[in-house]
């Protein structure tokens, strides 16, 4: 079989091809370039092998060209790549959204709306709970991690590498502790610590929403006890505060469940959903609880 091995082309002969066409800030933790994949497998443009541990960093749960995604993409390119759904609507939008509605923790009727990136779905997720609630104030967690675009930066938990030399940022985020096992952050200092955010950074009642990841990615692959998220459900639910959950990285069965929050009983006002939920594609979601979408028109 012809795993993509190219005897004009090497790995290092693409390396200086980027060198000279990318800028030096998008690095990459391999010097290999694939030329073909399958399953949890892929063959560099040498012909070389490789295990595939990475699955494109939460994307491919379903691995590889899997044939019924494979078919679904050829199926929709048959027949049309893109209209602008604001104009020229189209059935599979509406069918994904009904699934994806189905799917979401709770019992709540959902509404979804569908976007390109992780980052937007975040970014959409805060303009929503500020639009709903009226309230300027996002807490997001120390170690989280929630995309690149200038209001996910922010919300990000790590100044380096994320936020050196982009500032200033987004106004009126904040960071509350995360729990961590492995390094001794209880669940009673972290809500202790939400409770100073409260106290010393900014009055619950001007909080908008609060933003976490059930397992935290760029975190450390940091679950967070199930008792912390019920804690987070009501503290929102006593103050008024939207509960967003992250789920781009953790969700679409990953950790056993289709969602990361229903291992702790938990309904999110509003999920975000990406990654794995288009196998490559760049698509992402918004579910959120109906009553609150349909507030803003």
């Amino acid at each position: 079989m012809d795993h993509g091995k190219n005897e004009f082309i090497s790995n290092e002969l693409l390396k200086a091809r980027r060198d000279e066409a990318l800028p030096v800030g998008l690095p990459s933790k391999s010097g290999v370039y694939v030329a073909r994949a399958e399953n949890a497998e892929l063959w560099d443009v040498e012909g070389k092998r490789y295990i595939d541990f990475i699955g494109g960093i939460g994307v491919l749960n379903t691995g590889h060209r899997h044939p019924k995604v494979v078919a679904a993409i050829k199926k929709q390119v048959d027949s049309f790549l893109h209209t602008s759904f604001g104009i020229a609507q189209y059935e599979p939008y509406v069918e994904l959204a009904e699934r994806l509605n189905k799917l979401a923790p709770g019992s709540t009727k959902k509404k979804t709306a569908l976007f390109n990136s992780g980052a937007e779905a975040v970014e959409n997720a805060v303009k929503f709970a500020r639009r709903i609630t009226g309230r300027p104030a996002v807490i997001a967690f120390d170690g989280a991690f929630h995309g690149r675009t200038l209001l996910a930066t922010t919300l990000t938990g790590k100044a380096k590498p994320y936020k050196i030399g982009f500032g200033p940022l987004v106004p009126s985020i904040f960071h509350a502790p995360y729990p961590d096992e492995y390094h001794g952050v209880t669940v009673n200092e972290c809500i202790k610590g939400l409770e100073a955010v409260f106290k010393m950074s900014v009055p619950a009642e001007e909080v908008a929403a609060i933003i976490v990841e059930p397992v935290q990615g760029e975190g450390g692959f940091n679950p967070a006890p199930p008792e912390f998220l019920q804690h987070l459900r009501k503290v929102c639910d006593d103050n008024g505060i939207l509960l967003i959950a992250d789920e781009i990285q953790s969700g679409m069965g990953r950790t056993g469940k289709m969602f990361a929050f229903e291992a702790a009983g938990v309904e999110p006002d509003i999920l975000c959903v990406a990654k794995s939920i288009a196998a490559g594609l760049p698509l992402s979601a918004l579910v959120g609880k109906a009553e609150l979408l349909d507030k803003i028109a």
